[in-house]
């Protein structure tokens, strides 16, 4: 996928209604079927693309302050999509809609992207990454416990339990131990605001699905970036950023980092997360977050010649076994009494499938 355009074929509500639905019609809560290319090329957009964003994100905020510039970029990235949605046909959303985009919203970008960006400043890169690699583990956990609670659970297998301890291991490996401390100890607070940043996307993701959206998938993703971006303005807004803001200065590089940003980062692959939240299961779609910091490196490799060990390639092996753990799990319901169902009685599907 090269162009935003390409995105449609992704996450263009991928065979499913969504344009021109009545605008009381929310997203189905059961995951729908999709065929196994199109999953193919959504987990490739947010496995490849955000594993390259990490340079782009770097790139941008050189010169532009970082709130700022995360809000700056899902706000644009949100209109594009929104204003392309509606011209397309899609009905304008509810109060209720937008009410459920800005809850999402405040949950994956406010708190989730805006954790990460104020505390890689206090924290050592190596350990920010390893804590956003509990991302899976808490979609995981969240999940199944809602799952018992509605008396809806299935096991959680040994296969998914190895692949999320052998996925944190990876990451683990890849950043080195002597990495992960930094050179001055963990500052608690910071890693604290990281794993509430993990935690906050994590029931993002979660609540997405079953949330009053559009069925629009596109126009959905759209209403959250926009949500989400006056959000992280707002945030940069009260963190006095504007203060060190000069037009002036800006550079060329960190407009190209943010314009890569925007067009990949948002527009390609957060929808297609967006997506995949419906259409996969939580622990499956998680994976990214093992996968993107392994791609980070081998871009850097790649573009940048930067060196690769044998404990980037051990750490690399580590991450594939893990995802190919996960993705290749099959749930097996939990055991329950039987009971008496009369015929007109449909039994509840899973809130949060997790196979």
């Amino acid at each position: 996928m090269e162009r935003p355009d390409t995105q449609s074929a992704v996450v263009e509500e991928m065979g499913g209604p969504g344009i021109g639905t009545s605008p009381s019609t929310s997203r189905p809560r059961r995951r729908s079927w999709a065929s196994t290319e199109k999953l193919v090329l959504a987990f490739a957009a947010i496995y490849l693309i955000w594993g390259s964003t990490y340079l782009g994100i770097k790139i941008a905020i050189e010169t532009i302050p970082p709130f700022l510039m995360a809000g700056t970029r899902f706000i644009i990235a949100g209109a594009l999509l929104y204003f392309w949605s509606r011209r397309r046909g899609a009905w304008p959303p509810t109060t209720a809609q937008w009410r459920s985009a800005v809850i999402i919203g405040a949950l994956l970008f406010l708190g989730g992207n805006g954790a990460l960006t104020w505390a890689e400043e206090r924290v050592d890169s190596g350990l920010a990454c390893l804590l956003l690699a509990t991302i899976p583990l808490w979609m995981v956990l969240i999940g199944h416990a809602q799952q018992k609670a509605r008396h809806q659970g299935t096991v959680l297998g040994g296969r998914v339990i190895a692949g999320l301890g052998l996925g944190i291991a990876g990451i683990g490996l890849l950043v080195g131990p002597s990495n992960l401390l930094g050179h001055g100890g963990v500052d608690r607070l910071g890693a604290a605001v990281l794993l509430c940043g993990a935690l906050a996307w994590a029931v993002g993701s979660l609540y997405s699905p079953k949330a009053d959206l559009p069925r629009s998938t596109l126009l959905a993703a759209s209403m959250e970036m926009l949500t989400g971006g006056v959000l992280l303005i707002v945030l940069g807004l009260v963190t006095r950023e504007t203060a060190g803001l000069d037009l002036s200065v800006i550079s060329i590089r960190s407009i190209l980092g943010i314009s890569y940003l925007i067009t990949f980062g948002s527009l390609v692959g957060f929808t297609s997360y967006n997506w995949l939240l419906s259409h996969a299961s939580p622990a499956r779609v998680s994976t990214y977050a093992y996968v993107n910091p392994v791609v980070a490196v081998f871009l850097g490799w790649a573009v940048a010649h930067e060196h690769v060990t044998f404990r980037t390639l051990a750490a690399a092996a580590l991450v594939v076994a893990a995802v190919a753990l996960i993705i290749t799990h099959r749930a097996r319901p939990a055991a329950r009494p039987l009971e008496v169902v009369s015929p007109n009685e449909e039994e509840a599907a899973p809130l949060v499938p997790l196979d």
